[in-house]
């Protein structure tokens, strides 16, 4: 007889049983479990192989990417990208090496083996349980993750018409084929902040927008599953997808977008008599905080300081960036971030015949409302040369999170920063050297300090710029409003950077690289050592978002700071530890990923239970040292 190990509730369980069988499916991800003998999993791979089968998906994945994108771009044997090389899809594929290939075949099987999904059995759980649809239900999604159409009708757009340019396989067409056009396409005007001229993109709108990035890569798609199973549909469950490349007033400015999100919410308010459930992703929570500002203000949205009260119930913030990503600051300082410093020379070199780090930090710069995440808070929540609220307490540390870039000294010291940088010095040295335009566009749009007396909070009520900043700006006053903030951690997630000067007559304004010699040993970020992979540092986070970032104003700043929450609106948090299943490439279950998380079980049973008017019930979950963290930052209620 043998085992069978599985996980309910977060907890791992093995039973005995002689074969699987359609009864041993239990829920899991919002999806059906197929269980299977230990002996059989275990078997399947030793612990060397299965480290390097990981590498092999990482960079097949890229590979086969590509392939699938050349072949759906044009059905012929010889493609020619932009004069620079002909590319054989056929020469291409062969040049994969066959254990690759095998590889992956071993691990697709094994996976199909050991996972039978059913998507719904979150949803069909609650629904024994007498949970259903209570209040409606507006998502408000993260960066990137809301698909762009083409709606230009010029000589340039027209090929493109209502063609996805980003978030589809029209966007791989478009890149591979025609990459200026699609720069063209993509990146806003430099001086507007809006539409260049003849270019017309605008948001794809309805659960089609978000539920999926490119076919086969969901991102809400099994939240709206699970939703409707309870029984959500589109006359009570709505997407507020935005251009996330808009800055947050032009926003407004161009689509009007904060009016027709306050229309929503009215809308479902009438027609249901139930306040709102608000669930935002990532992006989408700044974008929230920044739209409670604006609706109460009588110069913009004018619905009073009590209509978040009135209107929403509960805000469920998941993996929300509220004090910015230290990635952030590698992208448009040069292009680059993790995914590009730790890929191998052969997919540096294909990714570099797309986009170099040149174009990529042209581009993220071109998209303003991307800097919306950059670090907010400065020295007192990130650390200063010699300290970090998250530094590991130890007499041993190499150095601290606080030293956020460190530099090779070259020859020229003149070409160069001083040798490092804090973050706040860091965005210092980033608007500096940067164009004007983007400097000029970013600093006029978001402000990253922090207001550290009631009466500056206050002062900040007119100022727009500092609406995203909740170090900067209040929460509304609601007192009957609940917010729910769930986010991951136990990710390595970037934290600083190992950078070195390079010199490109091309882009005279990018002229520093991520140093990927550099690398430590070090295992974790909670060791001794800041461990250091190809010039990047990690630390605490979700992969994406730093922990400082999800967790301060929910566990801490929101909670103990009387001027950043004068109506003492509830806060719960509830935190997911990262523990991935090896054989599921989002991670399973059981993921604290920044975006697979979308697809966890014990989030989407939370999400439901507030939906259905249960939030009540849901308890705190804080196991991270976020509360030891918050307690060092820098910021104090008044004396």
């Amino acid at each position: 007889m043998s085992t069978l190990r599985h996980r309910i509730g977060g907890v791992l369980r093995e039973t005995p049983s002689p074969s699987p069988s359609p009864r041993d499916r239990v829920p899991n991800n919002g999806e059906e479990v197929q269980l299977v003998p230990v002996s059989k999993l275990t078997g399947l791979t030793t612990k060397r192989r299965s480290k390097r089968r990981s590498w092999f998906i990482f960079g097949l994945g890229g590979l086969v990417g590509i392939c699938l994108a050349l072949f759906f771009a044009n059905r012929q044997e010889v493609i020619n990208l932009e004069g620079l090389i002909d590319f054989n899809l056929e020469s291409f594929l062969d040049v994969i090496p066959a254990g690759i290939v095998k590889d992956a075949q071993d691990i697709t099987k094994a996976e199909r083996d050991a996972v039978n999904y059913d998507s719904f059995s979150v949803g069909l759980h609650l629904q024994a349980q007498g949970v259903s649809a209570h209040h409606p239900v507006i998502m408000i999604p993260g960066v990137i993750s809301t698909g762009l159409e083409s709606w230009g009708t010029g000589d340039k757009s027209r090929q493109y018409f209502r063609k996805r340019l980003w978030g589809s396989w029209s966007m791989m067409r478009a890149l591979v084929l025609d990459k200026a056009s699609w720069k063209q396409h993509i990146m806003l005007d430099k001086t507007t902040g809006l539409d260049p001229p003849g270019i017309k993109l605008r948001a794809a709108q309805g659960f089609d927008a978000t539920d999926f990035f490119i076919t086969g890569y969901w991102i809400w798609n099994k939240i709206l599953e699970n939703l409707a199973t309870i029984g959500y549909d589109p006359t009570n469950a709505f997407t507020a997808a935005y251009d996330w490349r808009l800055t947050y007033m032009n926003l407004e400015v161009r689509d009007r977008y904060f009016t027709k999100l306050k229309s929503y919410i009215e809308t479902a308010h009438k027609t249901t008599g139930r306040k709102t459930c608000l669930v935002s992703h990532s992006m989408g929570g700044q974008v929230l905080f920044y739209f409670f500002k604006w609706v109460e203000n009588p110069r913009y949205g004018n619905g009073g300081s009590d209509w978040v009260d009135k209107h929403v119930d509960s805000w469920i913030n998941i993996s929300g960036c509220m004090l910015g990503a230290a990635k952030g600051v590698p992208a448009v300082l040069s292009g680059e971030m993790k995914d590009t410093a730790q890929l191998n020379a052969f997919a540096v070199y294909g990714l570099e015949k797309f986009l170099s780090k040149e174009e990529r930090a042209s581009i993220f710069r071109a998209m303003p409302g991307i800097s919306s995440m950059l670090p907010k808070g400065g020295n007192a929540v990130w650390g200063n040369m010699t300290w970090a609220p998250d530094d590991v307490s130890s007499p041993t540390k190499n150095a601290s999170y606080g030293r956020f870039l460190s530099f090779q000294q070259p020859k020229n010291t003149s070409l160069v920063p001083p040798t490092n940088l804090t973050i706040e010095e860091a965005l210092n040295y980033l608007f500096t050297t940067s164009e004007d335009w983007y400097s000029n566009q970013v600093q006029h749009a978001y402000s990253h300090g922090i207001a550290h007396t009631t009466s500056q909070v206050e002062a900040n009520e007119n100022i727009p710029r500092t609406w995203l900043n909740p170090l900067e700006a209040r929460l509304p006053l609601a007192p009957n409003l609940k917010i729910y903030c769930f986010y991951g951690i136990g990710k390595p997630t970037e934290r600083g950077y190992f950078y070195k000067h390079s010199t490109n007559p091309l882009h005279p304004n990018i002229n520093l690289t991520i140093d990927t010699a550099y690398t430590s040993n070090s295992a974790s970020p909670h060791s001794d050592a800041a461990a250091v992979d190809h010039g990047v540092i990690f630390g605490e986070g979700d992969g994406t978002v730093n922990l400082l970032s999800t967790g301060y104003m929910c566990t801490h700043g929101w909670r103990k700071i009387k001027r950043y929450n004068p109506a003492n609106v509830s806060i719960k948090t509830y935190e997911m530890p990262h523990e991935p299943d090896r054989f599921n490439p989002r991670g399973g279950p059981n993921t604290g990923d920044h975006v697979d998380i979308l697809g966890r079980s014990s989030l989407n049973d939370l999400i439901l239970r507030i939906a259905g008017g249960k939030g009540d019930l849901v308890e705190e979950n804080v196991v991270s040292r976020i509360r030891e963290i918050s307690e060092r930052v820098g910021i104090w209620n008044e004396e």
